[in-house]
């Protein structure tokens, strides 16, 4: 999954620190991010993006560290844009050997939507401005403080024995095959969202709800709890239109293939293909 770094080291405590000219520096339009992909995945450092980069540095905010490499968000103002560089968006970065650079440039532009959405306090209207001691914005008039927005949600894998619901949405960009998913309410457990959402999206009653793994997702600003849960009564399928646009039932043999390794979706769909979910209580 994205966040599957390993034996790369991600740090994300705080530091008030400003940039020197090695440390990468990330750069968006929308969600496209500044890189050169000839030869992997590389982010430009703040020497390479103005002759004075001790001028850049001050319009660079500190986000994390990816072993010993610092990585910093330039907020505002002009730069120029080195030889081979150019705007991707941060989704289609997925070469799976370079992940630590797919992981910082899809986290780099969830901060970067906060940064940019959060500019007044919603109380006041007194222009924000940062915390020095943690991540977070504040305002000097009222002392409202606003951390970074994730919101909780659940991918569901929906079984029945050897089978598996699969999914897909209705008028969005991905077409192809998922779980279920949706997000948590006000007041809601995950295992109450799962019921819920299952019953709303697709018709169907569950039981034996068990916890696979979670996920964060920068791409839409959540973090994703995955569950397996078994079919409780009738497999007859009734669809919510508005939100998906198929749901199927496959066998596990007829699983259609998962082709990224970026998604709990993906990953649970293929643990699920390979018979090793977890495990709850029996089928009645």
């Amino acid at each position: 999954m994205i966040q599957d770094i390993e034996p790369h080291i991600y740090h994300v405590e705080y530091e008030e620190k400003s940039a020197d000219r090695t440390d990468h520096v990330l750069v968006y339009k929308g969600n496209k991010v500044l890189v050169k992909t000839e030869d992997g995945i590389l982010f430009p450092e703040a020497k390479d993006l103005t002759e004075d980069w001790q001028e850049m540095r001050k319009r660079c905010q500190y986000l994390f560290r990816i072993d010993t490499q610092n990585f910093f968000l330039l907020e505002e103002g002009t730069y120029r844009i080195p030889e081979g560089y150019e705007f991707v968006e941060a989704r289609e970065l997925e070469p799976c050997d370079t992940m630590d650079k797919v992981f910082a440039g899809a986290l780099g532009a969830q901060l970067n939507r906060w940064y940019q959405s959060q500019k007044f306090c919603s109380k006041c209207k007194t222009p924000l401005v940062k915390n020095h001691m943690e991540r977070a914005l504040e305002c000097p008039n009222c002392g409202q403080i606003i951390y970074p927005t994730i919101s909780p949600s659940v991918i569901v894998a929906v079984t029945d024995r050897d089978r598996i619901l699969m999914t897909r949405y209705a008028g969005r960009p991905y077409k192809r095959y998922a779980l279920v998913a949706g997000y948590v309410e006000a007041g809601e457990s995950f295992e109450e969202t799962v019921r819920r959402e299952v019953l709303e999206e697709v018709g169907l009653k569950v039981k034996n709800i068990r916890y696979y793994k979670s996920q964060p997702w920068p791409f839409s600003s959540t973090i994703l709890a995955g569950f397996y849960c078994d079919l409780d009564g009738s497999d007859r399928i009734h669809l919510q239109e508005s939100e998906l646009s198929e749901g199927t039932w496959f066998c596990r043999e007829e699983i259609p293939e998962t082709t990224s390794k970026l998604s709990l979706t993906n990953e649970m769909i293929e643990t699920f293909r390979a018979g090793k979910e977890p495990k709850g209580q029996k089928n009645e």
